[in-house]
């Protein structure tokens, strides 16, 4: 079980797992030595009340000293569950990683070593936002000295943040990750957890800078975080990547949970957009009414139904766009009179 240590240029030490011994064979193989050192006892015993013989004595201390080495290589043993790590150091030095589930026996004064360990789940400060606030993400617990190497959420909480146009903003998302490389995760950083909340905080505040929130001009070519939200956030998955692969995690997926203009703006935006609406639905009412108005003239006269001089069409013209363009109806006015 002697492991070579190699380390990388970014002072990284490589994962060597390791192969332990059979925890139950070790576990029988103790029992076995505390019955004998109980019968070498008894026998001690009945040694000294017999003839006060210093074999007897002799005896005795061995029985003693077989179950103190007893009682200390009962710390090698381990029980891994599936989807768990152990990382080992032996006397400040890298020994091993157990990466196999099962019942193992290791060096008794072999210690796991987890830098994340935390007794509950806390809420670590990451960031601060714009204007003074702060922004949080939500870290699991972490029990003993065992590393989950299963698929991990971490919930980076709402922040606020600017746009490329600088419009503050209001964005959260949520990280699917897990340990790839558990030896990495515990040496490279001082808690791997808190290093991927900052890590991930930063990534989102840096990608949402260079997008727009939306975009009032019909360009459809140009990335925004509301109408390209999937695209974004595959982006900030590359990114963090990149920044968290030292520390030997796998980022899965990132997934945007909440985005929206920041309170002291959001009321002016929305009456933006109302507006930018309502100019297009005009636009549209106004090409419409005249495409209405054009055929009408055209087929009155083709019809032979009335003929207008350009004055009467063009009071014409005036009269129906604005019963076409109105924002009520029009009441009709009856002219029992002559039109001229």
């Amino acid at each position: 079980m002697s492991m070579e240590v190699k380390s990388t240029g970014f002072n990284v030490i490589e994962e060597k797992e390791l192969k332990p011994f059979s925890g139950g064979i070790a576990l029988l193989l103790m029992l076995a030595g505390f019955v004998l050192s109980g019968f070498m006892m008894v026998a001690a015993i009945i040694m000294l009340d017999a003839d006060g013989s210093a074999l007897g004595g002799l005896l005795l201390a061995l029985s003693i000293i077989l179950i103190i080495v007893l009682c200390t290589m009962l710390g090698g043993l381990h029980i891994l569950n599936p989807n768990e790590a152990m990382v080992m150091t032996l006397f400040g030095k890298y020994y091993g990683t157990i990466k196999k589930e099962g019942f193992f026996y290791t060096n008794p004064f072999a210690g796991a070593f987890n830098p994340a360990n935390q007794g509950s789940a806390s809420n670590v400060t990451i960031g601060t936002g714009t204007a003074g606030t702060t922004a949080q993400a939500s870290i699991p617990a972490t029990t003993g000295k065992k590393i989950s190497t299963k698929t991990l959420t971490l919930n980076n909480e709402k922040q606020k943040v600017n746009d490329v146009l600088g419009n503050p903003i209001v964005i959260g998302a949520v990280v699917i990750w897990r340990v790839a490389d558990p030896t990495k995760a515990v040496f490279s950083v001082e808690n791997y957890k808190t290093f991927l909340s900052i890590q991930c905080d930063s990534t989102i505040r840096n990608t949402a800078r260079l997008y727009p929130y939306d975009t009032m001009e019909d360009d459809a070519d140009e990335k925004t975080l509301r109408g390209s939200s999937q695209e974004i956030a595959e982006s900030m998955r590359d990114e963090l990547q990149k920044k968290v692969s030292e520390a030997g995690l796998e980022i899965q997926e990132v997934r945007i949970t909440h985005l929206s203009y920041a309170e002291e703006i959001a009321a002016a935006m929305l009456q933006r957009q109302q507006a930018v609406a309502i100019i297009a639905a005009r636009q549209k009412i106004v090409e419409g009414a005249v495409s209405m108005v054009k055929m009408a003239i055209e087929q009155l006269g083709e019809e032979g139904v009335i003929v207008l001089d350009e004055e009467r069409k063009a009071a014409m013209v005036s009269n129906l766009l604005v019963v076409l363009c109105g924002n009520k109806e029009a009441q009709p006015i009856v002219n029992s009179g002559s039109i001229y």
